[in-house]
């Protein structure tokens, strides 16, 4: 019989790719979200399949999914800053009552759990590169707080279960991951620029440039997140990019690529934004052998393609009455 899945956070960036990818290694997949931040357009292509399934829930409510479950993949959470400062209770509520709900579905279905964590638990970070021994440098109370705590919370309460109960658990630590899906006004540095190019408007840099980032194409990541699951391995890894570039020299590319002409202006950095951020990969190369193969030129053209092909959809947001056939609630 085919293994069974089930991803939460399924209609946004990362989750409607991991939908593909089961879908296509032969898994039956149980799609679930609630659609505060996802969009149906990104899995829309899958419901015809006859292994794919999409409910419609909030996992910050009681979980249930019928019949066997093998893998359960939690990515259900706001990822932008501009998301999780609108919504802060909802962010830290799929943080930890979702996650308490998922861990008691997998103990319950004797499933493997893999939580979606984020770079974001290692705050503005006082090594560099960071590596998963590195505890943080957070700011609890600041705006912030209500990602990177829900995150570190998360990963806490899957430890506790892994320990005290013996459920088979999984962390990955994301860091910033781009490609096609991207929601183009979400807020994060790569749709931000590139929808900016689009319009043809200046291009934002907050801060003095100086600070860096580094970018993991979504084929890579998803691929790093895949052999996780399927790993031995239960302690938190990173998959990231470690191919690190400041944000103001990223911005001329952004222009230099896109045949723009605009300026990059200027602005006060937001509080507690982190001004280094390199993922420490060896530990994804020894366990997983692993490590990204796309590089930011070719990744950058493919999603720029992408955002210009959708640049009116989005600008239009499309109804999503034509899929409630497909909602199960």
């Amino acid at each position: 019989m085919k293994k069974r899945v089930l991803i939460t956070g399924a209609a946004g960036f990362l989750g409607s790719h991991l939908c593909d990818r089961f879908i296509k290694e032969g898994y039956r997949v149980v799609a679930m979200d609630n659609l505060i931040t996802g969009d149906l357009k990104n899995i829309e292509h899958l419901f015809p399949h006859e292994d794919f399934e999409f409910y419609n829930h909030d996992v910050s409510n009681y979980v249930h999914v019928a019949g066997d479950v093998d893998y359960i993949l939690h990515f259900a959470s706001p990822a932008s800053p501009i998301d999780y400062l609108k919504i802060p209770i909802q962010t830290l509520k799929v943080g930890s009552l979702g996650t308490h709900n998922l861990l008691g579905l997998a103990k319950a279905k004797n499933a493997r759990l893999l939580i979606a964590s984020t770079s974001e638990i290692y705050g503005d970070p006082l090594v560099h590169p960071q590596d998963e021994s590195y505890y943080g440098n957070v700011n609890t109370i600041g705006p912030r707080g209500v990602y990177d705590e829900a995150k570190r919370f998360q990963e806490s309460m899957t430890m506790a279960y892994h320990r005290f109960h013996g459920l088979e658990t999984r962390i990955v630590r994301i860091f910033n991951t781009y490609g096609p899906r991207m929601r183009l006004n979400d807020g994060r540095v790569i749709p931000a620029f590139m929808g900016q190019a689009l319009r043809g408007e200046d291009i934002t840099v907050f801060g003095d440039g100086s600070q860096t980032r580094s970018f993991c194409y979504v084929d890579d990541q998803v691929e790093g997140i895949y052999r996780l699951l399927l790993s031995d391995y239960s302690d938190p890894v990173n998959i990231g990019n470690p191919n690190e570039i400041t944000i103001g020299d990223f911005a001329e590319e952004i222009i230099s690529m896109t045949g723009t002409d605009q300026k990059v202006v200027y602005r006060d950095l937001p509080q507690d934004d982190p001004l280094k951020r390199r993922p420490d990969i060896s530990l994804a190369k020894k366990i997983l052998d692993w490590e990204p193969k796309v590089g930011r030129e070719e990744g950058m053209k493919l999603t720029y393609d992408y955002f210009k092909s959708l640049s009116t959809a989005e600008l239009n947001k499309r109804d999503h009455k034509d899929f409630t056939k497909h909602i199960r609630r």
